[in-house]
């Protein structure tokens, strides 16, 4: 594989190319919270455009941007309203959006805190912001790992209770959150929280081998999620609403 496209995937993330069950409960997790019938929709980091295809069946008004100009190119030839542009960069007005998804993003900017802050920003008042994000809290990390300059795109268990200077040796390409970080992003800014929660995993790569095994990895931990447990989870699940 050619290495630019290799060393892209390690900093931007690896992008969703099939809708599984993975996403379909996060889609309806969000739907539980935030309606989206007709309402003017923005996916910062889009990617391919995934979410924004699932969106466009409730409203015609969704938008995506994304930093990486080949997956926005991608993604426009099927999808209409998609651009180019970093999260903390955003081309529209103030206040006109109802509804900003920042799906797994954050972790990957070059400044979070300024991509919070023009989510807010192109948010309208009474408007809702989602997040998802990695949990520090969560037994492996799934973004891979350096071993010295060779990069590994496996998961690797206990590194994220590390501190964070150790921890760095091995990730220093993502961050990952704890819930006070996230809370500190929101610091300042004019919004109420709706939900934060933890998540496990759609175990979707299991299930294409194990179906059973992932069926019952669901049926545990799903039902850990409505206990203190759900602190251990794959990510964050954090929606706010604009005042």
């Amino acid at each position: 594989m050619n290495e630019a496209i290799v060393d892209k995937a390690i900093v931007l993330g690896h992008p969703s190319y099939v809708w599984r069950y993975g996403q379909d409960r996060r889609l309806n997790l969000m739907c539980c919270y935030v309606p989206l019938e007709q309402k003017r929709i923005l996916d910062v980091g889009c990617g391919l455009g995934m979410y924004v295809k699932k969106f466009r069946a409730f409203s015609d008004e969704v938008f995506g941007v994304d930093v990486d100009a080949e997956k926005v190119e991608n993604a426009s030839q099927s999808l209409p309203n998609i651009s180019v542009a970093p999260a903390e960069q955003l081309p529209f007005p103030d206040d006109w959006f109802d509804v900003v998804l920042l799906h797994e993003v954050i972790e990957h900017v070059a400044d979070d805190r300024a991509a919070i802050s023009e989510a807010c920003r192109v948010t309208r008042p009474g408007g809702s912001i989602i997040i998802f994000a990695p949990n520090r809290l969560y037994p492996f990390e799934t973004h891979g790992f350096y071993l010295g300059k060779k990069y590994i795109f496996k998961l690797l268990p206990v590194v994220n209770y590390l501190p964070d200077r150790v921890r760095r040796v091995f990730v220093p390409h993502v961050r990952i959150y704890r819930t006070r970080d996230l809370r500190r992003l929101f610091e300042g800014l004019a919004v109420k929280t709706i939900v934060h929660t933890q998540i496990y995993p759609g175990f979707d790569n299991i299930a294409s081998r194990h179906r059973r095994l992932a069926t019952f990895l669901r049926r545990v931990l799903y039902t850990l999620e409505q206990t203190p447990l759900r602190s251990f989870g794959l990510s964050h699940f954090l929606v706010v609403r604009k005042l």
